[in-house]
Parts: structure tokens; C-alpha cells; sequence
């Protein structure tokens, strides 16, 4: 990135279009991966230098009464298709541009932010950004149109990711830049929550996931039959396209299923990582697809790799430490975890309550109690704030540190992180608070399972009046309940083969009955019934399959809402 960012600089980035978003697009990733007020100002200041630059480039606007002619003559319109038609090709470069920068400035003012105020503002920027690409888009495939009808036995040739130089648009770097915003604009809409986007959707925006995925697919050509996009006419931004895809694959797939393909991802990265085989954001990639198959050791190779690539920017080796933290932990290598997350939590800039409480946890697992209160009083102020209220991740390691109950699976973010896949590798679990606990292994316990028959509600009252009690009992629970959770070579299963089944049931039925006593970790019910309901289908009942599944897809609270009341 270094030497990127003194290609753009020695390129004259004061006054040529795509130097000076590149070099505002380097100082974005900069300031977002260290979140120190130092850097994300110093990005936005390049970001608005290169907002001026692209103005200077556009196309100007008529005069007042020419822009008021434009709502009757839709030919003098400043926004329409006939807008765009008139442009030149810089002009419609410079409105990319423009759209880029601005879009850059807005993310990083929503994290900067102090105030709604500012927020808001931000947001009206991304309302403008929006629109331009849509714009944009919708030109392109006007053009595109009346290409094919001119040209009827071109017709698959105008529809491939660029198009020939006769179809009107004959710069990839335009079209791939259009793909790039318009379908990552669709994918934002497309996720956020119920509440937000119903006030976006006041506005005119929809979002299109898989509208959305295809425009991002198009920049590379990965098409379903295999044909991927020629190297020599691809565009700059096909690179961001396709690193686009793997987040959304690979790690937002921790949040949702809609649209996500794996096997895809896999594509992209076999193919970039024969071009940029030590590209770090290829290698974290690779990474990420080996902790989606649940296969941690082959993800800690790639993270060394990807920490070696670059030595720069130490921000960016903060990911594969994270990652590396995650993946000993589900490999219960409980001491080297606690090393990554120690290092993170010292050198880091950001998210420092998160990793604070992963090496408090870890400690907690290993007996370290006196440490472990230390650090659990520290995390509440080294929490961060965006727009002046709490990140909500964060937010939980603080009551969880206020709760005094340290645990090593972190709430809410560890298991959706790796897709499940500590319960998947079906680790032995120590849950403890101040030296009090549960012991859960896949040697403990008696016939019948050591959670389901040896933990009942009213048996220790002393010890469910603990803050996070049930918490612990339901996650150990859940992950006794795994059917595919595999145990160490010396540990036996606590049941017999032919009781498994219904071992496996009674460990989710408790997770059911005792989730209204959650306090924090809700999480824990929703994957419960996610596992219950692959259980069901594994024995061949699928209507009971089909309940659990439509359970979690309700988008209801499963266990308790935020006043308390149980709603089932």
C-alpha cells in the first residue's frame, strides 16, 4: 500500500481524476482500520480535496432558468437520461468520481461523527450518492439496449461484463466503476434492519440482493457457466468488486443466508490468489473460506501468510490476529488464543473492550481469576463510540463485564463469527465466574448428559442468583446438543450410541426451557433451534424440521423481549 499511495502521489493527485480517489480511497482504509480521530480526519480532508477535484471535471449546470425549464422539457432536466447522453466521457467520469468521493467522506463523517446532526448530514450525502448511480446505471443499460436492437447478432456480446466499444460504453474502468457502486448501494439497502429501511424506503430506495450480487459479479464475469471476464478488458475497480463478493459470502454470511454461495467465493479466490498470491486481503480471504469448513489449523496457515505480506500497515495484520485468536480458541488451544488476544488488545487502536474481554475469557479458562477482574474493570472505558452512542458489539462485552461472568465463547460474536463451528468441533467447555462454575466435557457428566439431568432450575439457588447463570447453562447446553459435534480421541461419548438421539433432544429442550432466564447471550436460543432443526431433518422428520427453521426465519424474539416477557 506504500507503494501505492507514493504512485498516486508522485501522479499529481491535486488535479487528475483517479489518482486523487485513489489516494482518498487509501487514507479511507486507513483511518477505518486504526479509527483514531488523527487518521479519519486526515482522510476526510483527501476525500473532500478529491470531491473538489471531480466537481471541476463535471459537467456544468444551466442557468437558473434553463434548470427550471428542465421539470416541464425533460430534455433541459439536470438529472435525466438526456443529462448523462450530453455528457463527455470525462464529464461522466468525473460524476463517478464525484459520487465515489463522496460516498468515501460520508462513511467516514457517520464514524467520526459526534453528534445526529452530523449524522444526518452524512446521510443525505449517501442520498445523493445513490441517486448518481442510479443514474449512471440506468444509463448504461439504455445504452446497452439500443445497442441490441441495432445490432440483433451481437446480442450476447453486448451483455457480457464489458461490452464491446460499439455498444456507446467502451470503457471498462466506467462500467466497472458503476457496477461497484450501484450494486454495493443495493447490498447495504438490502440488510439493513426492518425499522431504518423503512424510513430509507420513504425516500424512493429498495434495495436488490440479488440484483445487487449480479451487478458486483458482472465487473469479474463470474457468470454460472463458468466464464470469467478477460483480464485485458476488465476495469480498475474489478478487484474491489471481487473483494466485495467475499465479505459477503464469506464473513456477512455469519449473519445471513439470502444470496450467499460459497462455492462462488471459492471461485474468486482461486482465481485472484494466482494473480495476487500474496495479497493480504486475498490470503485473509482464503482464510475465511477455511473457517466456513470448519477446518481452523489449514485457516491459522493462511493468516501467518497474510500477516507476512505486508509489514506496513500493522492495522491490517490487527485482522489475522483477530481471526488467528478465533481459530485457536476453536481448536482449544486456549493459551495460544490468549497470546493473540493480549497482543491485540495492547496494539490495537480499535475495538479494544472486544479483545480486553477474549483474553479475560481465556484467562478465566485457564484459572487466572486475578487477572481476569483487572481486565474486566477496564473494559468499560475502553469502549468507542460512533455518532456518540456506544458500538453495539462492544456494548455487550461491557454488560458482560459488568455482569462479572467471563466466559470463553464470547457473547454474540464468537459463534456467528465461525459459523458455529465450536460447537461443530465439539469442544470441551469450562464456564466460570470469580472461581464458581460449570465443568462440561464429553467425558463428564452421567447418563443422560451432564447439563439436562444435572442442571435443574431451583437445585442451587445460591448459584443461579450468579448474574449470567443461565446464559452459561444454555450455551453449554447447546453445544452439548450438537449431533455433529466430534469429542478427543481419549474422551468418550457420556451416552450410549443407541440414546444419542434423544441425548442430543433433551439438550435442546433445555436450552428452550431455560432461554427466558437468558440475560444477555439470546443468541444461544436462536442457534438451538437452527441445530434442532437439522437434527429433525437428519432423523427424516421434516415437518418438525420445517417448524424450527420457520421459527428463527419469523424474525420473533424466541426467548424473552426486551421488558422480560416471554414470547413463544
Amino acid at each position: 500500500m506504500h507503494e501505492s499511495e507514493r504512485f498516486c502521489e508522485q501522479s499529481d493527485p491535486e488535479k487528475r481524476l483517479y489518482f486523487a480517489t485513489g489516494f482518498g480511497l487509501i487514507q479511507c482504509v486507513k483511518g477505518l482500520m486504526s479509527f483514531e480521530d488523527k487518521d479519519l480526519l486526515a482522510a476526510i480532508n483527501h476525500t473532500k480535496h478529491g470531491i473538489a477535484v471531480a466537481s471541476a471535471h463535471r459537467k456544468r449546470p444551466g442557468s437558473l432558468t434553463g434548470r427550471l425549464a428542465g421539470y416541464i422539457v425533460p430534455s433541459l432536466s439536470t438529472s435525466g437520461m438526456e443529462w448523462i447522453a450530453g455528457m463527455t466521457p470525462v464529464e461522466r467520469h468525473a460524476e463517478l468520481v464525484y459520487a465515489e468521493s463522496l460516498y468515501q467522506k460520508s462513511l467516514l463523517g457517520i464514524v467520526y461523527s459526534g453528534d445526529w446532526l452530523a449524522f444526518i448530514r452524512e446521510v443525505l450525502n449517501m442520498r445523493t450518492t445513490i441517486s448518481i448511480y442510479r443514474q449512471l446505471g440506468k444509463w448504461i443499460e439504455t445504452v446497452d439496449a439500443a445497442y441490441a436492437i441495432a445490432h440483433p447478432e451481437l446480442l450476447a456480446a453486448a451483455s457480457t461484463p464489458n461490452s464491446t466499444p460499439d455498444s456507446g460504453v467502451d470503457n471498462p474502468h466506467f462500467r466497472s466503476g458503476v457496477y461497484l457502486g450501484l450494486g454495493m448501494s443495493h447490498l447495504v439497502l438490502s440488510m439493513m434492519p426492518g425499522k431504518p429501511l423503512a424510513l430509507v424506503e420513504l425516500f424512493g430506495y429498495k434495495g436488490d440482493r440479488k440484483f445487487g450480487l449480479d451487478l458486483l459479479e458482472r465487473a469479474g464475469g463470474w457468470s454460472a457457466n463458468g466464464q470469467v471476464g478477460e483480464r485485458e478488458a476488465e476495469g480498475v475497480r474489478r478487484a474491489i468488486c471481487d473483494m466485495l463478493l467475499l465479505i459477503f459470502h464469506l464473513v456477512l454470511s455469519a449473519f445471513t443466508f439470502e444470496g450467499v454461495d460459497v462455492r462462488k467465493a471459492a471461485r474468486v479466490l482461486e482465481w485472484n490468489l494466482k494473480r495476487y498470491p500474496n495479497g493480504v486481503f486475498f490470503l485473509s480471504g482464503a482464510s475465511r473460506l477455511t473457517l466456513v469448513h470448519s477446518q481452523p489449523s489449514k485457516a491459522l496457515t493462511y493468516y501467518a501468510r497474510a500477516a507476512q505480506a505486508q509489514t506496513q500497515y500493522r492495522n491490517l495484520h490487527h485482522i489475522s490476529w483477530w481471526e488467528s485468536a478465533v481459530a485457536c480458541l476453536g481448536l482449544w488451544r486456549v493459551a495460544e488464543s490468549t497470546s493473540w488476544w493480549g497482543k491485540l488488545g495492547g496494539e490495537a487502536t480499535r475495538s479494544k473492550a472486544k479483545y480486553t474481554y477474549g483474553e479475560a475469557a481465556c484467562l478465566a479458562t485457564l484459572g487466572e481469576h486475578a487477572e481476569v477482574k483487572k481486565l474486566m474493570e477496564r473494559i468499560q472505558e475502553l469502549r468507542q463510540k460512533i455518532m456518540g452512542k456506544s458500538i453495539p458489539v462492544e456494548l455487550t462485552y461491557v454488560f458482560h463485564a459488568i455482569a462479572h461472568a467471563p466466559r470463553e465463547v464470547i457473547a454474540g460474536e464468537m459463534i456467528p463469527a465461525v459459523g458455529g463451528a465450536l460447537g461443530e468441533l465439539g469442544l470441551g467447555l469450562v464456564l466460570s465466574s470469580e472461581g464458581d462454575g460449570l465443568v462440561l466435557s464429553g467425558s463428564g457428566g452421567s447418563e443422560g448428559g451432564a447439563t439436562v439431568n444435572g442442571i435443574k432450575k431451583g437445585k442451587d439457588k445460591k448459584l443461579e442468583l450468579r448474574s449470567g447463570y443461565w446464559d452459561d447453562v444454555c450455551l453449554a447446553c447447546f453445544l452439548e446438543g450438537d449431533p455433529d459435534a466430534e469429542l478427543e480421541p481419549e474422551e468418550k461419548i457420556p451416552c450410549s450410541p443407541e440414546n444419542a438421539r434423544t441425548y442430543w433432544e433433551r439438550a435442546f429442550h433445555a436450552v428452550f426451557e431455560h432461554g427466558p432466564n437468558i440475560e444477555l447471550d439470546h443468541y444461544v436460543v436462536y442457534y438451538a433451534h437452527f441445530e434442532y432443526g437439522r437434527l429433525l431433518a437428519q432423523s427424516g422428520n421434516k415437518d418438525g424440521a420445517k417448524t424450527q427453521f420457520n421459527l428463527v426465519l419469523s424474525g420473533k424474539p424466541l426467548e424473552v423481549n426486551a421488558a422480560g416477557w416471554k414470547v413463544r
